[in-house]
């Protein structure tokens, strides 16, 4: 009895190492995964506050709840299992889904562009008269919770390519960790970010001179903070659409554009001296975005073009 014992302990005690083992793997997946996915994150962050902005105060934190649960329902429910699936059945179709999920974002920034530049507008903007308080909210959330289900996808293939050798369930820890951890980090981003402003009127009833001052600044800063993450936003669906197309080009035999785009990052880097590996990025980015917004505006001008003929609206 007592051998016997001591053998189920020990078997316990292998149990217990090899799930110890199994633990530290996946910490570092998620860690080298999250590191991978930091340009998307930030992208992700850039474009959000766009859907949130214009709204009554009390809205704010709830719109930005709500788009956090469907950005999780994207990445735990819908994205998660069919990176899995994938991943193990048809691993080939995962670069041409990428793609298309990259054409529409190209597609939305090209959109956004266009727009600016005076062409006509698509659907209610918060610059129009909102008739239908609940009916623009609602439109405003599904339009969030469409983008981070793009983006979200490349994060989390970008994970999957970082564990693809790891056990399914490592695999699936990972994912599902990855997917949580940027999700939180986003979105409490975005809420700190719309609240800015309220944090800065609250600041300016301090009896504090430095906090009056701060409130202040916060205050003027608001608008400008709002309009540069509006542009951030419209660019980043550019250079991370066109990017995703770059690459997924170079992975089905296509390498000439991304080639392009490499020697464009090569050339500023070089040039540049030790502001190399930021303006090589930045050349890399500004290709992309070419790219981006070329292939955007052609979808657009065809999407634009069948909804004239059809008769129907954007």
């Amino acid at each position: 009895m007592p051998s016997g014992l001591v053998a189920l302990l020990d078997d316990v005690s292998v149990i217990a190492r090899a799930a110890a083992a199994s633990l530290d793997d996946v910490g570092a997946g998620v860690a080298k995964a999250g590191t991978k996915a930091a340009g998307v994150v930030i992208d992700d962050a850039a474009v959000t506050p766009g859907y949130v902005t214009g709204f009554t105060p009390d809205r704010e934190l709830p719109i930005i709840w709500k788009i956090t649960k469907g950005s999780l329902r994207n990445k735990l429910l819908i994205l998660l299992p069919i990176a899995l699936l994938l991943s193990a059945f048809l691993p080939g179709a995962i670069t041409p889904i990428l793609m298309a999920g990259g054409l529409f974002l190209a597609f939305e920034g090209a959109e956004k562009v266009i727009e600016k530049l005076g062409g006509e507008k698509h659907g209610e903007t918060l610059e129009d008269p909102i008739e239908d308080a609940v009916s623009f909210e609602k439109a405003r959330v599904s339009g969030a919770v469409r983008t981070d289900l793009i983006l979200s996808a490349e994060i989390m293939a970008i994970a999957l390519n970082e564990v693809g050798d790891e056990t399914l369930v490592a695999r699936a820890v990972t994912l599902a960790l990855v997917g949580v951890a940027i999700t939180v980090a986003v979105y409490g981003a975005v809420a700190l970010i719309v609240k800015m402003d309220d944090v800065g009127l609250h600041l300016t009833k301090k009896p504090g001179a430095s906090a009056q001052a701060l409130g202040r600044g916060l205050l003027k800063a608001m608008p400008v903070v709002l309009k540069l993450l509006g542009s951030v936003g419209t660019v980043a669906m550019l250079w991370v659409g066109g990017g995703i197309i770059l690459h997924g080009l170079e992975e089905l035999g296509v390498p000439g554009p991304a080639h392009v785009a490499h020697a464009v990052e090569h050339a500023l880097a070089e040039a540049t001296g030790p502001l190399g590996p930021v303006a090589g990025w930045l050349g890399y980015a500004f290709a992309s975005a070419i790219v981006g917004l070329v292939l955007g505006a052609v979808v657009a001008v065809i999407v634009h073009l069948i909804a004239k003929a059809r008769g129907k609206g954007h």
